[in-house]
Order: structure tokens, then C-alpha cells, then sequence
């Protein structure tokens, strides 16, 4: 059973799910960018909620049930503050000792940077993280038609244009075909919908303002500073976020585990998912569980 919750960040309500668990331990969770929450967490909140963790999976303000204004505008810096109200709010929950921080792509580079902060964290999980945006838009780029590429240019900069003067976004699509404008035209970002599923209020776009700041993100750069264990999962036909920069970034601390599966950017909610999340619900059992688990009768 899962109950609707919210806390606040940058002067506005964050909508959320709380699944109740019985281990002491919580995952935070958060779709990837541009990802709400039902669709970017169900399937995993739902294996750690049943493996006894506490699960708050949340929207970041500005899109899905989340309160903020203007809508589809993905902020990092807005994000990164979101995540921490987050991680607050899930510290005080009754039963909770540890908190662990769940989320893939774009996301899951942010969760590496917050993995480097001063934090009441347990362990972290960067599952086809982004690590490197110049990395990852250069290898985006080869699917992209020159057409749709200078139209998602000039989008991303009529929309930031627009935006300093308190304009309404222009929308890009999260994921499409080669040579329509959208985010990501690579072959394993079609496959969106059927490792996401079919969830009619998720509104597939993102302000095109949003693009430029995401393609420029480095989060690897923090990866050897983190401070409480990190698990990476790297796909390794990711075309999406690339598995060198997982594979950099997990070499680079003691505290680090990399778990390199088959497939692209969406294997873990595909053909990898049984082996990804039972290794996850691992790595999260190590670190997080305070309570022993009941024994069988």
C-alpha cells in the first residue's frame, strides 16, 4: 500500500508517494529527467516496498503532480534542492534510521553529485546514469538529421529567450523518431513507452530551456568525492548516457560497485530487470537495513 504525501522545496509543494516498509531503511526515488514519478519508479519502488524498505518517490516541482510554475521546466539546480527537501522529508519519517537515493539517466547524475554532499545518506543507486552531457550529446548527435538538429537549437534558444521574459515554454519531445525534434532521437530511447509503460497523464515533453543545461552536465566530476556507497548500473549498448562514464566514475572511489548488464538505456526496466533489481535490493540490504528481516515460519 502506497499513501500520497508532499513536502516542500523552493516555496512549493512536491507531490509524492510514501510506501510504508518495516526495515528501518528508505529509498528516495525520482524518475529520469523529465520522468514523473509513477512511470520512472513503480516497478522498483514496488520490489523494495516488498523487500521491507520505506520507498518516497517524488515528483520535482514544475512537472507531474508537483506544484511550480512555469510547467515542464527541469531546473538542475531547482532539482538538486528538491532531492535534499526530499531526503529530509524521508529522514523524519517514523521507523526511518537510513536513507538511500534511487534514479536513472539524467537524474541519476544527480544523485552521484548529492552522493559527494554533506548528507544523512546510506548508499546511492545510478542506474544508466548520465555522467558526462558533451559525452552523451555527441554520440546523441549521430542520430539526430541536420534538420532536426538546428530546429532543437534554435527551440532551446527562442525557449531560453522567452523564458527571461517570463514567457510560456516551447516544448520539445522527450524521445522520437530520427529527424523529428526531440531530446533524444537514439535508437534505445524508442523504446520509452514499453520499458516505462503506458501512464496517459504523463505529458512526454520538456521546455526546451531545459536542453542546453542538461546536454552541458557533468556529474562524474564528483564521483570520487562521494561519501557513502554507490552502486552503477551500466548497460552496455547505452546509447542514450554511455557506460564508459559509469565505468570511469565507479573506478574512481573504494566505495563504488558497478554492475554492467546487456542491453540499452532501458534494459534494467527490460530483459535485465530481475537481475538489476534483485542486485539493487542487495546493495540496499547491506547498507540500509537496521531491523533483521522476520524469518519464515
Amino acid at each position: 500500500m502506497r499513501e500520497k504525501v508532499s513536502f516542500a522545496s523552493g516555496g512549493v509543494a512536491c507531490a509524492a508517494w510514501h510506501y510504508p516498509g518495516s526495515n528501518g531503511g528508505c529509498v528516495v526515488m525520482a524518475g529520469g529527467f523529465g520522468v514523473t514519478k509513477e512511470p520512472g519508479t513503480d516497478r522498483f519502488a514496488e520490489r523494495f516496498n516488498a523487500a521491507g524498505f520505506d520507498v518516497l518517490a517524488f515528483d520535482f516541482r514544475r512537472l507531474g503532480e508537483s506544484e511550480g510554475e512555469p510547467r515542464q521546466v527541469a531546473n538542475i539546480p531547482d532539482q538538486l534542492d528538491d532531492w535534499r527537501a526530499a531526503i529530509a522529508f524521508a529522514a523524519a519519517l517514523p521507523g526511518v534510521e537510513r536513507v538511500a537515493l534511487w534514479s536513472f539517466s539524467l537524474t541519476a547524475g544527480q544523485v552521484v553529485q548529492l552522493a559527494a554532499e554533506d548528507l544523512p545518506l546510506s548508499a546511492a543507486i545510478a542506474q544508466s546514469a548520465n555522467l558526462d552531457g558533451p559525452a552523451a550529446l555527441r554520440n546523441a548527435s549521430r542520430y539526430q538529421t541536420p534538420g532536426s538538429a538546428i530546429r532543437l537549437l534554435g527551440r532551446a534558444l527562442m525557449d531560453y529567450i522567452s523564458g527571461l521574459t517570463g514567457g510560456s515554454p516551447r516544448l520539445v519531445a522527450l524521445a522520437a523518431p530520427q529527424g523529428q525534434v526531440a531530446l533524444l532521437n537514439t535508437p534505445d530511447a524508442q523504446d520509452t513507452n514499453a520499458a516505462l509503460g503506458d501512464y496517459p497523464e504523463w505529458h512526454q515533453a520538456i521546455a526546451a530551456r531545459s536542453v542546453l543545461p542538461a546536454a552541458l552536465y557533468k556529474p562524474g566530476r564528483f564521483a570520487a568525492d562521494v561519501r557513502c556507497p554507490v552502486l552503477y548500473v551500466a548497460c552496455t549498448d547505452d546509447r542514450s548516457a554511455l557506460a564508459a562514464p559509469a565505468r570511469a566514475a565507479a573506478s574512481q572511489s573504494s566505495a563504488a560497485q558497478l554492475l554492467e548488464v546487456p542491453g540499452g538505456h532501458y534494459a534494467p526496466f527490460l530483459d535485465a530487470h530481475e537481475v538489476v533489481v534483485d542486485a539493487e535490493i542487495a546493495f540496499l540490504s547491506r547498507h540500509l537495513v537496521t531491523t533483521p528481516a522476520p524469518q519464515a515460519q
